[in-house]
């Protein structure tokens, strides 16, 4: 289940033809050439993330001939939000998707997939840079829901929230910020949450574009749960309404 790891510049070319899905290219810093630049013209064209480093770093990794590039091929297919929203409409869904913002402990993004899955969330997205690799480690603390539950990667978020609030759904920030207890809250409609970054919180762009933001109330002393559990607290509020409205 291991991301697989493929280096040199062109066996890295040949991967991105086949249709592969990158999670990320660590380049050589100053790396020069031809073929150099094909190739960079190409991870820029296809939006795949990348990273300059030393080469000390490129050659703890593998031993052989990497020629300044390596690349993590993704265990996992990847959706895109645009073309799946539509069928999950189709089916006469009453759509659930989770957006995480930056979240970068794999652990607790493979908690939250996990926790999805059993509450029948259609989708996770997340953004193409800044949060955590969705490596064995993420698909291990996920008991294997990331190859359950569509994964989306995309590079825009607004452009992604605005098209979620365009076609009916209640987009919905979970955020210690926020004055509305999570339980007061209606999530009878096609419904996404927010989940932001362990130490930041939800981007102010993205907060900007919420219909509604809810918190969980803290009776303790520590400000803020962990957020797989605060995914977990709002998720199955969600579905308790949603039986309720069946009932």
């Amino acid at each position: 289940m291991d991301n697989s790891i493929v280096y040199g510049l062109r066996p890295i070319l040949e991967v991105i033809e086949k249709g592969k899905t990158i999670d990320k290219v660590l380049i050589q810093k100053g790396l020069k050439g031809d073929l150099f630049k094909e190739f960079f013209y190409i991870i820029r064209q296809h939006k795949i993330p990348f990273q300059y480093v030393p080469i000390e770093k490129l050659n703890r990794i593998v031993r052989g001939n990497h020629q300044g590039a390596i690349a993590f091929v993704s265990s996992l297919e990847y959706f895109s939000i645009f073309d799946l929203l539509p069928t999950l409409f189709e089916k006469g869904k009453d759509p659930f998707i989770l957006i995480l913002d930056k979240i970068t402990d794999v652990r607790n993004i493979g908690a939250i997939a996990r926790t999805a899955e059993c509450a029948g969330v259609d989708a996770i997205i997340l953004p193409l840079k800044g949060g955590a690799q969705l490596n064995e480690d993420a698909i291990k603390s996920s008991s294997g829901a990331l190859f359950k539950i569509p994964v989306c990667k995309h590079s825009n978020l607004v452009e992604v929230i605005r098209f979620l609030k365009d076609s009916g759904l209640t987009v919905i920030g979970v955020t210690e910020k926020a004055t509305q207890l999570h339980y007061q809250q209606n999530y009878n409609t096609p419904l996404t949450l927010i989940l932001g970054s362990e130490y930041e919180g939800i981007a102010r762009e993205y907060l900007r574009e919420c219909d509604q933001t809810v918190k969980i109330p803290m009776l303790g002393t520590i400000e803020s749960l962990n957020v797989s559990v605060a995914a977990g607290v709002v998720i199955f509020e969600a579905v308790k309404q949603r039986i309720e409205a069946t009932e």
